[in-house]
């Protein structure tokens, strides 16, 4: 390894040195994130590349820079060495990659964003639904009915628009939700 090192020249060394020091924040934060611990920097709010701080891949967090450095120094270092190219195209073609990269990670991290749903149920959201009658709905009493909200049937308390009896399997549309989460419901 030290023989490979010496038959570098000094800009070599310095993608070499970059491409190490990526590749080891990668395995350490690798292993810590395996084992479940934090790696103690806060990445809710550096810069990020989307300008959405909360679905976006963060540019300047341990991620962002481990990615970066990695793949710089790979590619700066293989530019150099195998081609033969001068520094400056070295360097670009490092700062491409490595910026890639980052951008890469960045729409992967977008996605699994994305993946998560919310599993808070909005009861507003029956106004207008068709259901049943689960048990019956009297006069000033309330009663319960079946009614798909956000594509799973639900049971909820509902009272009667009009004060109509409405027995067991009858069909009724969601009028409007009082305040407390009660629906009204109407005959159809």
């Amino acid at each position: 390894m030290t023989a490979f090192f010496e038959m570098l020249t000094t800009m070599q060394k310095f993608y070499a040195v970059c491409a190490l020091f990526g590749a080891l924040l990668f395995i350490v934060r690798t292993i810590l994130m395996f084992l479940g611990h934090d790696d103690g920097i806060d990445t809710d709010h550096p810069a990020d590349m989307s300008g959405d701080a909360d679905a976006s891949f963060k540019a300047l967090s341990l991620q962002g820079l481990t990615a970066f450095f990695m793949m710089f120094g790979l590619v700066a270092l293989a530019i150099s060495k195998q081609a033969g190219a001068s520094n400056l195209w070295a360097v670009l073609g490092g700062l491409v990659a490595g910026l890639f990269t980052v951008w890469v990670i960045g729409r992967i991290f977008i996605g699994m964003k994305k993946l998560q749903a919310d599993g808070t149920l909005r009861i507003e959201t029956a106004v207008g639904q068709e259901g049943e009658v689960y048990l019956p709905l009297a006069p000033g009493k309330s009663g319960q009915v079946r009614v798909a909200v956000q594509g799973q049937l639900r049971v909820f308390d509902a009272v009667t628009e009009g004060g109509a009896e409405l027995k067991t399997g009858a069909r009724i549309r969601v009028v409007r939700v009082t305040a407390g989460n009660v629906l009204v419901v109407e005959k159809i």
